[in-house]
């Protein structure tokens, strides 16, 4: 089954690049204008290196912008599913065991990559170990962390704490509460949102755990502690220390600076008054024309020569378009907007166009046709011209926000991001100095490799296994009487007597994660996969800010779970015998 929009890149190198980009912007003291030359360069970056290699480049700031990397990729776009289990298995337990621990999920997929419409050919791979791993066991994930927030500074992460982090806590209930409404009106309307309702709880239980640690004393002590141990150490050198005080400074600024646009920016420029995938189609095709109207170096990041490509499948993949749950998540995105920002802001009323949230919403999903591609298709192939003469509601409301999007976008390159970049750069200068790389950058989405151990904990004087078993998952459905979250498929029910109770199903271990890490595999110290990570304990979620091991874990599906899942329930032994071989 081929998997629209759906890539796989593969790392096949990094090049340093931090000389040629603080060349680039050394002699340049103006905010604006040091930005502009940022961007500009690590477009022509990317764009040299893929003209030379033909791999797909992407320069990444690493430390806030205290060294900057060149990854290089080679790009499967031709991707097709092997294996998913039913959803009710895979995320079993659903809310109320997201973030928890005992689990019992089968979270997995398989995916084949093919070139030239055969299997790729990988002579590089890592072998299975059907066996895994016993408690104690040095293990190893290799995997894609988003973003963590370790070496931000006090004073910013108590304005995440008190301001950006309780917004966006806001928005997921707002949109949760829309979608579980629509949810309910039918069993249709649930299967359709069924993907959207778990991405907002998810989201929803992470930032509300992530906010928790925000909010324990204990972990900002241990932030004001890091902070206070480096200004001890740079203490002999004035240098140092006036560094750091000036990084301090700008950094707090920013914050100021951010605070007086920071509603405006996310519901124009961050799209949070437009929940619709609909809206983010015009938003690109809009965006998409205007910038290839300008030389590739001064393009906003995204619209390169070398994403073109990507962006444009993205664009025409035939993807399901269920216009009334675009409809309800329209809707309760623009009421937000309109108590956010009142009736009586100029730009909100001709968002709004005389209508109420609902109304607005059904009169935009209902008269646009971005949901049919080859209308997309035109206007893609269209241009400049195509938009420019496109009647479509959609298009109209996208052009109609765009200015105002870029201007507070500029604001926040210009006076926010740009100095907050060379300020954490400074701090970043101020470590090397002193302790050298040996504080690990914050996640940024790029290859990392983190090691721990398998291990369970103690909490609330209870001890919590390291392993579940397959008895487990049967005894917490019937618990629960096999209802929603723990029902499991009728196959499961069928083929129960066949199953191995005793093989370990989830696992958990002390391996630095977060969100982005779904799907790495566990290694152990002979190179063979031992398990799948798809979570970290509720604990687990304070690693955005600062890492422990007392009891956060990451969670991981045993591979012994997955090959007696293949055999014994689904039949898939072709499967079974290729990852085993």
């Amino acid at each position: 089954l081929k998997c629209e929009n759906v890539e796989l890149n593969v790392l096949a190198s990094i090049e340093d690049v931090t000389g040629r980009i603080e060349a680039a912007v050394a002699h340049l003291s103006n905010p604006a204008q040091a930005a502009e030359r940022r961007r500009a360069e690590m477009n022509t970056i990317e764009k040299e290196s893929f003209e030379k290699t033909g791999l797909k480049s992407e320069v990444v700031g690493l430390y806030y912008g205290g060294l900057y990397h060149l990854y290089r990729y080679k790009v499967y776009t031709d991707v097709r599913l092997v294996f998913s289990p039913e959803e009710s298995v895979a995320a079993f337990g659903g809310d109320p065991d997201n973030f928890e621990y005992p689990r019992y999920s089968l979270d997995v997929c398989f995916f084949r990559a093919y070139e030239d419409g055969k299997p790729a050919k990988t002579p590089h791979y890592l072998k299975w170990n059907t066996a895994g791993s016993s408690e104690n066991e040095l293990v190893f994930m290799a995997g894609h962390p988003a973003r963590t927030q370790r070496q931000k500074t006090v004073g910013h992460l108590e304005y995440l704490r008190d301001v950006t982090m309780p917004a966006s806590l806001d928005q997921c209930r707002r949109l949760e509460v829309a979608l579980l409404a629509y949810s309910e009106r039918s069993a249709e309307n649930r299967r359709r949102a069924s993907a959207a309702v778990r991405g907002a709880q998810n989201s929803r239980k992470a930032r509300l755990g992530m906010l928790a640690g925000l909010q324990d004393p204990a972990v900002l002590k241990i932030k004001q502690a890091e902070e206070e141990s480096l200004r001890r150490a740079a203490a002999a050198d004035p240098k140092l220390a006036a560094q750091i005080d000036a990084a301090l400074k700008t950094i707090d600024q920013t914050l100021q600076t951010y605070e007086k646009i920071r509603v405006e920016y996310e519901m124009l420029e961050a799209a949070q008054a437009f929940h619709s995938g609909l809206f983010h189609t015009a938003r690109t095709l809009v965006r998409m024309v205007d910038e290839l109207s300008k030389p590739n170096a001064e393009r906003l990041r995204g619209f390169q020569d070398t994403n073109l490509d990507a962006l444009k499948r993205g664009l025409l993949a035939d993807a399901p378009i269920y216009p009334d749950l675009e409809t309800a998540m329209l809707a309760s995105s623009l009421g937000m907007y309109t108590e956010l920002v009142g009736y009586r802001d100029p730009l909100v009323r001709g968002v709004m166009a005389g209508r109420s949230p609902p109304d607005r919403a059904e009169e935009l999903i209902g008269g646009t046709r971005l949901g049919d591609v080859d209308f997309r298709r035109r206007l893609v192939e269209g241009g400049a011209e195509a938009i420019a003469r496109c009647d479509d509601p959609m298009i109209r409301l996208a052009q109609f926000v765009d200015g105002p999007a870029r201007k507070l976008r500029a604001i926040c390159e210009r006076e926010v991001n740009e100095p907050q970049t060379r300020a954490y750069g400074m701090l970043a200068n101020v470590r090397f100095a002193l302790y050298g790389d040996s504080v690990p950058p914050d996640a940024t989405g790029t290859l990392r490799l983190s090691f721990g151990e398998v291990l369970g904990y103690r909490r609330d004087g209870e001890t919590i296994p390291a392993f579940t078993m397959f008895s487990g998952l049967y005894r917490r459905a019937e618990s629960n009487r096999f209802a929603q979250p723990y029902a499991l498929p009728p196959i499961w029910i069928e083929r129960r007597d066949f199953i191995d109770m005793t093989v370990p199903m989830n696992f958990i271990s002390t391996n630095d994660i977060i969100g982005g890490n779904s799907g790495s595999p566990v290694i152990n110290r002979n190179g063979e996969v031992v398990g799948i990570v798809f979570d970290g304990n509720l604990t687990s979620l304070v690693w955005d800010y600062v890492f422990t091991q007392d009891q956060g874990r990451a969670v991981s599906v045993h591979s012994g779970a997955i090959i007696e899942a293949l055999r014994k329930v689904y039949h898939a032994k072709r499967l079974a015998d290729e990852l085993e071989r």
